[in-house]
């Protein structure tokens, strides 16, 4: 299987690297030291295996792709700033999903998530993806504004996913990257189509 490279960081303070299982304790670090996104999806701080869980967590059965990368943006005083789970070819080729994207609550509000997300768009279309896709839950205001401003379009809702403490309803959303209409889209991930159940 070929690797693809990791991205450059758009913010020059910040170095990036893979997070495997020697960086579980660091990425658990992270996740503790930010629970907003957990709060928000799942009605509770992250799980003391969740670090674990994101490196080493399987993807459903039937679902295709080529790799599953976790990405770190680590400061100078190796803390993570940000961090990033990008899978290529998900469910067909040259759609890339971004799993889980969080950034330090210290930097919310200063363009840093806007740089990140644009760093990891330009990697992903350099890398051959057509398709960038993620899923974003309902009621995560500051979450939809942002896909939303990134322009992302929502193609589906999902209803009932226990998260956590919570059932959340998921919007799934994509953005082409090529140009390509939500028709051709649609026909690649039919998981994606708004009638299948």
């Amino acid at each position: 299987m070929s690797h693809v490279a990791l991205p450059d960081s758009p913010l020059p303070a910040l170095r990036v690297i893979r997070l495997g299982d020697a960086e579980v304790p660091l990425l658990q670090r992270f996740f503790d030291a930010n629970p907003a996104y957990f709060m928000a999806v799942h009605g509770e701080p992250a799980q003391p295996n969740e670090a674990h869980e994101e490196v080493h967590g399987e993807l459903p059965a039937g679902f295709s792709y080529s790799e599953k990368l976790v990405i770190g943006y680590q400061q100078a005083d190796g803390a993570l700033a940000a961090m990033a789970t990008v899978i290529t070819d998900l469910l067909a080729a040259h759609v890339w999903h971004i799993g889980l994207f969080i950034v330090a609550t210290a930097r919310h509000g200063n363009g840093d998530a806007r740089r990140l997300h644009d760093g990891l768009e330009q990697w992903a279309r350099h890398h051959g993806a057509q398709w960038l896709r993620l899923g974003v839950v309902q009621g995560n205001t500051r979450a939809e504004r942002f896909w939303a401003s990134c322009g992302y379009v929502p193609v589906r809702l999902r209803e009932g996913l226990v998260m956590g403490q919570l059932t959340n309803t998921v919007c799934a959303m994509m953005k082409p990257l090529a140009g390509g209409t939500l028709d051709e889209y649609l026909a690649l991930v039919s998981r994606d189509r708004p009638e299948t159940a």
